[in-house]
């Protein structure tokens, strides 16, 4: 099964971009995903502050 998500309040943070989605359940989550070549930081969260803020500190560990 795949995964069918139309992401929305999509935001760029540095290389890492921040959306809001519904999961399969109809809960809304929110995803932080790094853009960088290699990088493969990718998360959900629960609360949008959250995604935000692992957005802001995350460092790529690719050089």
């Amino acid at each position: 099964m795949t995964a069918n998500r139309r992401f929305r309040r999509v935001v760029r943070i540095g290389p890492v971009q921040v959306a809001t989605y519904y999961d399969g359940r109809g809960r809304e989550k929110h995803t932080a995903a790094c853009t960088a070549p290699r990088c493969g930081f990718a998360t959900d969260y629960d609360s949008r502050a959250a995604a935000e803020l692992a957005a802001r500190t995350h460092r790529c560990a690719v050089h």
